[in-house]
């Protein structure tokens, strides 16, 4: 049998948060959550999930620095990031795209799409297992 995927939500809102919760736990993963990039980054060292969603408004290092640090680290440069903001101009899909993120979706944004972006960027492997929580 294989675990869930875990999936690591970066997220300073409480009530983006709760959303994010309500969103992906239908998805069968185990979720982790941080409310700022510092907090992030060390969980991301420490458990390796599968796929993170990063706000790019964060307190203390922002979301873009968040992302270069992954991309920057041996240990973090695979994961999986999508990038969730409020900000939506194109400047900030192409820097996602330029900093290494593998999805952007802005805010507010629709639960199916999410959880389409989230199934479709996790392994094959637990593809199976979501798709009994979809």
């Amino acid at each position: 049998m294989t675990t869930a995927p875990t999936v690591l939500v970066i997220e300073d809102s409480p009530v983006v948060q709760h959303v994010l919760r309500a969103t992906l736990t239908p998805l069968g993963v185990d979720l982790l959550m941080a409310a700022d990039g510092e907090t992030g980054l060390e969980l991301a060292r420490s458990h390796q999930p599968e796929l993170i969603t990063l706000d790019i408004g964060l307190p203390g290092i922002n979301g873009w620095e968040v992302l270069t640090a992954l991309r920057g680290r041996s240990e973090t440069v695979d994961i999986r990031v999508v990038v969730l903001t409020a900000h939506v101009q194109e400047s900030m899909m192409q820097m996602a795209v330029e900093l290494g993120a593998d999805g952007f979706l802005p805010k507010p944004f629709q639960p199916e799409q999410l959880r389409s972006e989230v199934a479709s960027l996790l392994e094959p492997s637990h593809l199976v297992q979501l798709a009994a929580g979809l």
